[in-house]
């Protein structure tokens, strides 16, 4: 009979090691799993987290195991590539940081071995990811376990499955269900026992057979209904030799059926289901990529809380328990592999590996419907021949290993939607940042109309849209400055041409959470982005998660906008307040200045007379919510952005009347024949920069490969000013010093501002 033994506790790690060990050195640092060697250095900014390889031994006696025939060990999650050894004899190489991965050290243990496994989060050219806006956490951050079978048992052995996979098929009032399971070293005379359960445990079905497959049909079958309805069946195998059980597993599986309309949008179970929720990354303050069970229940629920009903699961594989908890609460996935930003003419064998364990580990979850192909691949542009070729690889893989799901690819804003590379997955989504990373928030539902013109018959879908907030605050919110109320305002428009727009088959807000991205340095808080609907600790839920809130989840609320904006000098201020309910009445200090009703939007605004200290009190029904607004002669300055570490603050820069600066914009510094040259000028100086570190080793910035600053990277840049992007330069593995600021703002200032 299986057994499971877990290995998190008392390993031994260490930074600085010659050779895999034969000895536990006591000079080691002890630690638990799951661990990260990044869960500081990842999120405090610079992009300079160590990268390299690291080593965790831990001592194993055979006498303390339970007896088996073979040992497995399991690794669920060591970024991003491994080796494992035994008393120093290397048994295994492993490639890809997100998945799970087995090695079998049975004939390696001895009665007192040392078991070690080094792992290697540094820069390469073969293993994705390589670029991309977010830390590489390396370490052994996910469960170790040693599985105990015996001769004859369930796969442990092909890309880290479960042995098992469920197929149901929807018939009429019907469910067909094939199981099949994989059995290493089957005897002759050896059954499977299949067992089929409801949701309570109740026994269905059962059946005994030497074969490998078994069919059960359900009658009336309880559908797996996302969130509405979550029903899960079980399955559990059990190899059996005479009357005894060698083996067991057990797998649980949902009843639906699904279509992906390009006018419709998403259908579930032949109703209308409409995707709208958020992406999520797989990291926290303080523990970086090393999650609790505990954490990966609270994002959940927090998920949940919000209203959404599907979550993009971005940019690689995520926990099994989290994709549990997805089943369970019935959320509907978006599962990718870390094929992002830059491709690789030497990664593509590793595209392939990480994409059959995608699918491979996870085919039985009835929450994912979709695999991703990549994200924002096109960076460099779309059409390299062996970019097209490898995505064509990818989708004809994913359609010979699961017949039963679609594909899908993130398309960076930049890339046409007339490019091929467009036209290969099933479906596709985009990440826009109109009113964040340039343009303005009403271009955003326009381009998805004309796509959807362009392209009637397939669907699009919107895979990232947002922008940043800290606990910055203005009531006079503008692109670029990082307040909570820009963000809500942000998110309030993009809602409006969301819900205008029914026929977008899924949009994923970005981010849930707030992340760890190393190599930022913006928004007064380095080493993260800042884009989440919620702060990096999980204990802040912005203004625009009860946006969000208020839109999608039916339960009643009200919410007023604007706690942590107190001092407020103008006379009359503006107040927002989110709610569900078909009325909100707003109350200054116990009076009431009005009501408002729903008009289809659950935004309220209310113009409110600022004198004094006031109590606001929104009321909605039997909801209300308070909050304090203070008068203030002169703007309290804690509101206002400082960039911390940075190059130069606004408040560094001279400007002159009707004269350019470093705080305009580039768009607006590029319509001048001057400012264009001068930006030129700035733009070879950066790309420079980003050669010479790159020959010295310290092109850190977005995962260590530099991004190229072609025209479509430009034409994103467009909102930003220059001092902001001057800020972000990290990000692409180039430096720029104060002196040459100020040196090309004295230059600006002799430039006239155009006429808009």
């Amino acid at each position: 009979m299986r057994e499971i033994l877990n290995l998190n506790t008392g390993w031994r790690f260490t930074k600085d090691y010659a050779q895999a060990p034969t000895v536990l050195d006591p000079e080691w640092e002890l630690v638990d799993l799951p661990h990260s060697w990044n869960a500081v250095d990842g999120q405090d900014g610079g992009g300079d987290y160590f990268r390299g390889t690291c080593c965790y031994a831990k001592e194993l006696s055979k006498a303390a195991l339970p007896c088996a025939d073979r040992y497995y060990l399991e690794i669920r999650g060591a970024n991003s590539s491994a080796d494992v050894y035994v008393d120093g004899k290397h048994l295994a190489h492993h490639d890809g940081g997100y998945s799970t991965w087995r090695v079998d050290v049975t004939q390696a243990l001895a009665e007192a071995s040392l078991l070690a496994v080094t792992v290697d989060n540094a820069p390469n050219q073969t293993v994705y990811p390589q670029m991309a806006d977010f830390t590489f956490y390396g370490g052994l951050y996910r469960d170790v376990n040693l599985i105990c079978v015996s001769e004859s048992h369930f796969d442990l052995d092909y890309y880290g499955g479960p042995g098992i996979m469920v197929t149901p098929t929807v018939e009429g009032s019907n469910a067909q269900i094939e199981a099949q399971v994989f059995v290493t070293n089957q005897a002759e005379g050896q059954v499977i026992k299949y067992t089929l359960f409801d949701a309570a445990g109740n026994m269905i079905d059962t059946c005994i057979s030497a074969e490998t497959k078994a069919a059960f049909t359900i009658e009336n079958a309880h559908l797996w209904h996302g969130r509405k309805d979550p029903y899960l069946y079980r399955i559990s195998a059990e190899l059996i030799s005479g009357e005894k059980v060698l083996d067991n597993i057990s797998t649980r599986f949902g009843c639906r059926f699904y279509e992906i309309d390009s006018d419709k949008g998403f259908i579930l179970n032949g109703e209308s289901y409409p995707l709208r929720g958020v992406s999520r990354h797989q990291d926290r303050w303080g523990f970086g990529n090393a999650l609790l069970p505990e954490h990966h229940k609270e994002d959940m629920e927090l998920i949940c809380e919000v209203g959404a009903t599907t979550i993009r699961l971005a940019h690689y594989q995520h926990d099994q328990y989290f994709y549990d908890l997805c089943d369970e609460y019935g959320q509907i996935i978006w599962a990718e592999i870390p094929y992002i930003s830059q491709h690789m003419s030497t990664g593509r064998d590793n595209t392939i590996s990480q994409m059959k364990e995608l699918i491979i580990q996870n085919y039985n979850h009835p929450s994912i419907v979709v695999w991703g192909l990549s994200n924002e691949i096109t960076m460099n542009g779309a059409g390299d021949p062996d970019l097209i070729e490898n995505h064509n690889i990818l989708n004809d893989l994913v359609h010979e290993m699961d017949k039963t799901r679609l594909t899908t690819i993130a398309c960076i804003s930049m890339c046409d939607m007339k490019e091929p590379y467009v036209q290969i997955p099933d479906t596709v989504s985009y990440n826009h940042y109109f009113g964040w990373y340039g343009g303005t928030t009403d271009m955003n539902g326009p381009w998805f109309d004309k796509f959807h013109e362009t392209f009637p018959n397939k669907p699009i879908g919107i895979s990232e849209y947002g922008c940043e907030a800290l606990n910055w605050h203005t009531s006079d919110p503008k692109q670029g400055d990082y307040t909570e109320e820009y963000q809500a305002y942000y998110h309030e428009e993009l809602i409006k041409q969301i819900a205008a727009r029914p026929y977008l088959w899924a949009t994923h807000v970005w981010n849930m959470f707030d992340f760890g991205a190393d190599a930022r340095n913006e928004g007064g808080e380095n080493g993260q982005n800042h884009k989440g609907l919620m702060t990096f600790d999980r204990k802040y839920k912005k203004d625009a998660f009860f946006a969000y809130k208020a839109w999608l989840n039916p339960e009643p609320m009200v919410h007023l906008c604007g706690k942590r904006y107190i001092d407020r000098v103008e006379d009359v201020t503006k107040v927002t307040v989110y709610s569900n309910q078909p009325e909100v009445e707003l109350f200054v200090n116990g009076a009431s200045i009005g009501k408002q009703t729903h008009d289809g939007m659950p935004f309220f605004y209310f113009d409110v007379p600022n004198a004094g200290e006031s109590t606001l009190t929104a009321v909605a029904g039997e909801l209300k919510d308070e909050s304090i607004i203070r008068k203030v002669d002169t703007f309290n300055e804690a509101y206002l952005l400082r960039e911390k570490g940075a190059i130069l603050n606004w408040f560094d820069v001279t400007t002159r009347e009707g004269y350019l600066s470093l705080n305009d914009t580039m768009g607006l510094i590029m319509k001048t024949l001057r400012g264009k040259l001068l930006l030129l000028q700035f733009g070879a100086q950066i790309m420079s920069s980003m050669k010479k570190n790159k020959r010295e080793g310290k092109s850190g910035g977005m995962g260590g490969s530099g991004m190229k600053l072609g025209s479509g990277v430009m034409a994103m840049l467009d909102g930003f000013t220059v001092l902001r992007a001057s800020n972000m330069i990290g990000m692409v593995g180039a430096t720029v010093t104060k002196e040459q600021l100020l040196k090309m703002n004295k230059r600006l200032n002799r430039i006239k501002k155009p006429t808009v």
